[in-house]
C-alpha cells in the first residue's frame, strides 16, 4: 500500500509539471508547423560574400554541456528550463565535427585548435604545425608550420582579433598565431634547454612577433610577458603572478614598439581602463589580465564579455573565451555550465550588433567531456539537483549530473558518499565520478557546429573538424580557395560593421 501511495504521488507531481498549453495537441502541431515554415525559408540560401567572420569556441562544450546549459539558462530566468533556447540554438544550420587528433582518439585542445583554426589535423599537444611534428621535439618543427584563418584574413587586408577569458597563450587561442611542438611553452621559462638551443620560440614571444598587427588581443597570462620575478602590477605581493621570462624581455613594451609610427597602440590591464578608452582613436589594443587557473571568477567573466563590445563597436574583430573546460576538469559542473551560459550571452550580444547579410557566425567546441546528466529526472528538476530515485544497489541518492571520471570519486566508510549529506548545489561541489582521477578527462564524441549568415548552409552533416576554417574562408573570399569570388555578383548589403572577428572560447 505504501509503495502504491508513493507511485501515485509521483504521478500527481509529474502531471503538475506539465504546462497547461502543452496538454493540448494543437500546441505541438502549431510548433512543428512553425518550425517547418522556418526550415522552408532556408531554401533561399544566403550566398553573399561574408565581410565579417565570428568564431565562438566553447572549450569543452560538448553536446551534453549545451543541453544542460540550456536548462540552466531557462531556470535562471525562472522557467522549467527544458523549453528554453540558447542563442546558439537559434542558428539555422547545425553540423557535427569529428574531433580526434591525428594520434589520439580522445583529443586535446592544441591539436583540435590547429584543426579548426588552421584547417589541418595535428598531433595532440602541438600547435599550428602539421602531424609531422612530434610533441616536445623542437627539431621536428621547421618546415611543418601551418597558418591559421587569422593569418589568411590579415593577408586579405582584414582586421583581426582574439578575446578569451583564459590566457591568450593557452592552446585554444594560440593556434591562431603560434607554431609550437609543445602547447605548454608559454614563455621561455617553461621551455627545456634543448628547445631553446634549437631555436624554438615560446608562445608569448610568437604572439608579439609572428603577426604583429593583430588589432585586438584580450585575455589572461600577463606574467608570461614580463621578465622573471618582476612583480605583477595588480598583485605585487603574490609570487605566482610574477614574470617568468628568462630572456628579461618586456613583451608588452615590445608589442608597443613594433607598431608603425602614427598608430595608437593601447595596453590596459583592468576593465575600468578598457571601458574608459576612446576606441575611435585606438588602432591596436592589448588587454592583459592575470590568469587564475582553477578559479571561477565572475568579475573576470564580465571583463571577457565586455571585451566583445569594444571589438565590435570599434570596427575591429572580436573574440571571446570562457572557462567551461576548466570547470569540467575539476568536476565542478556548476562553474562549467555558468561559463557556457556566459558564452551564450556573448553570442547574443554579437548577434544583436551584426547582420546575417554580411556576417557569418559560427559556434562550436574543440572537444567534449565525460559529463552527463540523467536519472529519470522530472520536468523542471533543478539541473544541479538530485535524481528522483535512489540507487537500487547501494540505496543512496545521487545527483542528476555525474562524470565518467574525475576528482568527484569518493568512498566514505567503504561505500559511495551519501550526497544528501553535502551541499551539492555549491559552486565548488565536485560531482560524483565513476573512476578516480585528479583531473577529469575530455570526451571523444563529436561536437556541434552552429552557423548563421553567408554560406552558413555549407555546415551540415558530419565533417572532420579541420573543415571548419576552410568553409569560413570560402564564405569570406580569403585564403587559397577564391576562384568563385571574382565572378560573385552577389555582394553583401552595405556593411554595418566592417570587421573580421575571431571569437575563441576556452
Amino acid at each position: 500500500m505504501k509503495a502504491l501511495l508513493v507511485l501515485l504521488l509521483a504521478q500527481l507531481c509529474s502531471a503538475s509539471l506539465v504546462p497547461e498549453r502543452e496538454k493540448d495537441p494543437e500546441y505541438w502541431r502549431r510548433q512543428a508547423q512553425e518550425t517547418l515554415r522556418n526550415a522552408l525559408r532556408l531554401q533561399h540560401l544566403n550566398q553573399n560574400v561574408a565581410k565579417n567572420l565570428i568564431l565562438f569556441l566553447g572549450d569543452g562544450m560538448g553536446v551534453s554541456t549545451v543541453t544542460a546549459a540550456r536548462i540552466l539558462k531557462g531556470q535562471l530566468q525562472h522557467g522549467q528550463g527544458e523549453e528554453s533556447l540558447l542563442e546558439m540554438d537559434k542558428f539555422p544550420f547545425v553540423a557535427l565535427a569529428k574531433t580526434y587528433n591525428t594520434n589520439a582518439q580522445v583529443p586535446d585542445s592544441a591539436g583540435t585548435a590547429t584543426a579548426y583554426l588552421c584547417g589541418v589535423k595535428a598531433n595532440e599537444g602541438t600547435l599550428g604545425v602539421s602531424a609531422g611534428v612530434t610533441r616536445d621535439r623542437c627539431n621536428t618543427t621547421k618546415g611543418q608550420e601551418v597558418t591559421s584563418i587569422l593569418r589568411w584574413a590579415k593577408d586579405a587586408g582584414k582586421a583581426v582579433g582574439i578575446v578569451t577569458t583564459t590566457r591568450v597563450t593557452h592552446a585554444t587561442p594560440s593556434a591562431a598565431y603560434a607554431h609550437s611542438a609543445n602547447r605548454d611553452w608559454y614563455s621561455d621559462g617553461e621551455m627545456p634547454p634543448d628547445a631553446l638551443e634549437g631555436g624554438c620560440k615560446d608562445i608569448a614571444r610568437q604572439l608579439v612577433e609572428n603577426i604583429p598587427d593583430i588589432e585586438v588581443i584580450l585575455g589572461g597570462g600577463r606574467k608570461y610577458m614580463y621578465p622573471k620575478n618582476v612583480s605583477d602590477v595588480e598583485y605585487p605581493h603574490e609570487e605566482k603572478h610574477r614574470g617568468t621570462r628568462l630572456d628579461r624581455r618586456n613583451l608588452v613594451q615590445a608589442w608597443q614598439d613594433a607598431k608603425p609610427p602614427g598608430k595608437v597602440a593601447e595596453y590596459v590591464w583592468h576593465r575600468r581602463e578598457l571601458l574608459a578608452l576612446n576606441l575611435s582613436r585606438v588602432d591596436f589594443l592589448l588587454v592583459k589580465f592575470p590568469f587564475h587557473p582553477g578559479m571561477w571568477n565572475p568579475a573576470r567573466q564580465e571583463e571577457g564579455r565586455a571585451g566583445i563590445t569594444p571589438c565590435l563597436l570599434s570596427n575591429l574583430p572580436g573574440s571571446s573565451g570562457g572557462r567551461i573546460d576548466h570547470g569540467h576538469h575539476e568536476g565542478k559542473a556548476k562553474q562549467a555550465l555558468h561559463e557556457a551560459v556566459e558564452l551564450d550571452r556573448a553570442i547574443g550580444l554579437a548577434t544583436r550588433l551584426t547582420s546575417t547579410q554580411d556576417t557569418l557566425s559560427v559556434v562550436t567546441a574543440d572537444h567534449s567531456h565525460v559529463f552527463t546528466f540523467g536519472g529519470y529526472t522530472p520536468r523542471g528538476n533543478p539541473i544541479f539537483g538530485l535524481a528522483p530515485m535512489q540507487s537500487d544497489v547501494d540505496r543512496k541518492p545521487f545527483t542528476s549530473i555525474l562524470y565518467g571520471n574525475g576528482p568527484g570519486y569518493k568512498i566514505v566508510a567503504g561505500e559511495r558518499e551519501n550526497v544528501s549529506a553535502v551541499d551539492f548545489a555549491h559552486a565548488d561541489y565536485q560531482a560524483q565520478s565513476a573512476v578516480p582521477l585528479r583531473q577529469e578527462t575530455h570526451g571523444g564524441e563529436d561536437v556541434a557546429v552552429f552557423a548563421r549568415g553567408p554560406m552558413a548552409h555549407l555546415r551540415g552533416g558530419v565533417h572532420e573538424q579541420n573543415y571548419i576554417p576552410h568553409a569560413m574562408a570560402y564564405a569570406a573570399c580569403i585564403g587559397s580557395n577564391r576562384g568563385h569570388c571574382n565572378a560573385a555578383a552577389r555582394p553583401a548589403t552595405p556593411l554595418l560593421l566592417p570587421f573580421l572577428g575571431l571569437l575563441l572560447l576556452l
